[in-house]
């Protein structure tokens, strides 16, 4: 319980100083004009009021990710609150900061176009592709995933298939897709992040007062034997520590946002709201089942991380507590996946420069990605889920390099975004190299090498955009 309350506590502290910090180096200024003032079209440039941004971005990012994502790193144990509180506020935080304030100061643009400002027209194209490629990945995984739960409350005749409830989120997604961003999204939406803080809350209060066993942090029992941490863990928990899905939310968010004042709320602040559900749901997993950890892996082989859910939600607060949470559960992936194929729309649309205003051009964009992303529903979703991870993490890694070039350029502390930029990109080498998905090395080579690419890449942008920059930050 100790380490529990300590990272918690740890999570909030580092809201209220370290992401100061991130917003003292970046510079907000709350007299400059942000793009939802200046180019407000009514469809998805539109104000709104900060705490509704907050909620929206919280419910946008969070979806399936930080509590089926930490109830699979539960398994790696204690560790696993390591991860998720200084992710939170050394990589994620600065991750989703820098990809909302970037995109307010480049006119709500998407994160493609900003990485190609930064890191030149090639990977301004990458970027393109990869992003509409992880964003239909997350909008199939946040349909199919929901659509489960659905289908297993214990419902009867159609209710009870899983592609009636599929058919269904569809029609929803297209609707929430091309309406104008302050119709459904800016209406519901903030009544739906409420309830996922509520529920996570219940879960919460249910761990503390209940004084639940929850496994404490010490060097003999980081994780389980036989099952390595790295690079695992960190690919494993991905929403709840830093997760590149959230860069590809945050300029919906950017071009809704009245004032730059409000950014650390909204973009450090929502990321802080999503570790610290990550932490509950994490140490919930950890402690509920007989025989702890090894519990939790019989669950988890038994029916997924879906039935870790409904045990623990209807174990923990009582029938009627428990089906509310796992409505909350089922809310959270289903409004992810609408933005995730709303922001697909916008980045396609960016990069073809195509305007948004008529609903004949929103159709034209989105028609196609709803058909290729019912299709993926034909694929083993696990499969999806794995390739899901992979990318996910490497724009992750992306982004933070994009923010570590801004920041030297601007002349500005870069190491906020270069630290956790060099430790992505040896989590990731290592992860492809090694993984089923990828190219299946021994640790021996994967290891070695991903340190080695990570530490070459640090070398070559010391070299090129650092030193590069210094001349002119001199004679400036």
């Amino acid at each position: 319980m100790v380490s529990f309350l300590t990272a918690l506590a740890v999570l909030i502290v580092g809201y209220f100083t370290y992401g100061k910090v991130v917003d003292k180096i970046f510079g907000s200024d709350e007299k400059r004009e942000t793009p939802a003032i200046t180019l407000n079209d009514g469809i998805d440039y539109v104000p709104l009021k900060w705490y509704k941004i907050f909620l929206i971005q919280f419910l946008n990012i969070a979806g399936l990710g930080p509590i089926f994502g930490a109830i699979m790193g539960a398994l790696y144990g204690p560790a696993a609150f390591l991860w998720i509180v200084f992710g939170t506020i050394f990589a994620g935080g600065v991750h989703d900061y820098f990809s909302g304030m970037l995109s307010i100061r480049h006119d709500g643009k998407s994160v493609p176009e900003i990485v190609g400002i930064y890191l030149g027209e090639k990977m301004r194209m990458v970027m393109r592709v990869f992003s509409v490629i992880l964003l239909v990945l997350v909008g199939t995984v946040f349909m199919a995933g929901p659509a489960g739960l659905l289908a297993n409350l214990g419902l009867t005749g159609i209710f009870a298939n899983k592609w009636f409830w599929l058919g269904l989120i569809l029609v929803y997604y297209f609707v929430a897709t091309i309406l104008p961003v302050d119709k459904l999204i800016g209406k519901i939406y903030p009544l739906f992040g409420l309830v996922l803080l509520i529920m996570a809350v219940g879960v919460g209060g249910a761990l503390i007062f209940g004084k639940m066993p929850i496994p404490e942090i010490e060097l003999t029992n980081m994780h389980p034997k036989g099952l390595p941490l790295w690079p695992m863990l960190f690919i494993t928990i991905a929403c709840g520590a830093i997760s590149g899905f959230h860069s590809t939310q945050s300029p919906l968010m950017a071009r809704c946002l009245p004032n730059e004042k409000y950014g650390r709320r909204v973009f450090y602040g929502a990321m802080v709201g999503e570790g610290i559900v990550a932490l509950i749901w994490a140490a919930a997993a950890m402690t509920f089942f007989n025989g702890g950890i090894a519990g939790l892996a019989e669950t988890v082989a038994a029916g997924g991380a879906g039935l870790v859910v409904n045990k623990i939600s209807i174990g923990m607060l009582g029938t009627v507590g428990g089906m509310l949470a796992i409505l909350g559960v089922i809310a959270a992936p289903i409004t992810s996946g609408d933005t995730a194929f709303r922001s697909v729309r916008l980045t396609i649309a960016d990069a073809l420069g195509m305007k948004q205003e008529g609903i004949k051009s929103r159709l034209l964009v989105a028609l196609p990605i709803f058909a290729i992303g019912f299709a993926l529903n034909f694929i083993d979703f696990s499969i999806i889920w794995r390739y899901f991870a992979w990318s996910n993490q490497t724009l992750a890694t992306i982004v933070l390099w994009t923010a570590a070039v801004y920041l030297v350029k601007k002349g500005k502390f870069h190491w906020i975004a270069t630290v956790p930029s060099v430790f992505m990109t040896a989590v990731v080498t290592t992860y492809i190299l090694q993984a089923p998905e990828g190219l299946k090395l021994s640790t021996s080579i994967s290891y070695p090498v991903g340190i080695v690419v990570a530490a070459g890449l640090f070398v070559l942008f010391l070299l090129k955009v650092v030193k590069k920059q210094a001349p002119a930050l001199q004679e400036a």
